[in-house]
């Protein structure tokens, strides 16, 4: 396996191999050694970075966020004014990079997600590194008209995940749908949420 430094300093090196061993081995490939011969470290690096392995996932989940805000495109949402269709636009781009060019990056995230639900320590920080991507769609919503903001957040994420889930390690991990298909079920959901 090879893996790309994607910033210029060793943490960010050892976080994504981490990302990239938990996509490719799971939970118990991941291992201090394992992230040392993956990223061609020298033999104990990883641990003088991160000397736990709740310090190593802490590490892991850090570097998911802020890659999952650029797949994301949080600086690309739209003005609220621009209405549904530009909301289910950006969303949809969203998650299609999500299923497509970043699948590795989403298997991850499930298996830390996952790996959270045994360790409440990961869970607060899992938890709270996702919370800016919620806080900004609910204020999207919330600028659309949303009579509820809280629930229609947690119904765009829910469809979301749900897809992303069964297309990467769910019952439908042979089909990928297009932009298009994806782009119809967002306008779908918001059209319903939206609707006056």
């Amino acid at each position: 396996m090879s893996v790309r430094a994607a910033g210029p300093s060793r943490s960010d090196l050892v976080a994504d191999t981490a990302l990239a061993l938990l996509a490719e081995r799971g939970m118990r490939g991941l291992t201090h050694r394992a992230v040392d011969e993956a990223a061609g470290l020298p033999q104990g690096s990883t641990s003088n970075l991160a000397r736990t392995r709740q310090t190593l996932l802490e590490l892991a989940v850090r570097r998911l966020a802020d890659r999952e805000a650029r797949v994301l495109a949080l600086h690309e949402m739209p003005d609220p004014r621009a209405g549904a269709g530009s909301l289910a636009n950006a969303l949809a781009l969203a998650t299609h990079r999500a299923l497509t060019r970043n699948r590795e990056l989403t298997l991850a995230r499930y298996e830390l997600a996952l790996e959270a639900t045994r360790r409440p320590e990961l869970r607060a920080y899992f938890d709270a590194t996702g919370a800016r991507f919620r806080e900004q769609l609910t204020a999207l919503v919330t600028g659309m008209g949303s009579t509820d903001p809280a629930r229609h957040t947690l119904s765009l994420v829910a469809w979301a995940d749900g897809l992303m889930f069964s297309c990467v390690a769910g019952s439908f991990g042979a089909e990928v749908p297009s932009l298009e298909e994806v782009r119809a079920g967002l306008r779908e959901l918001l059209d319903g949420m939206l609707k006056a």
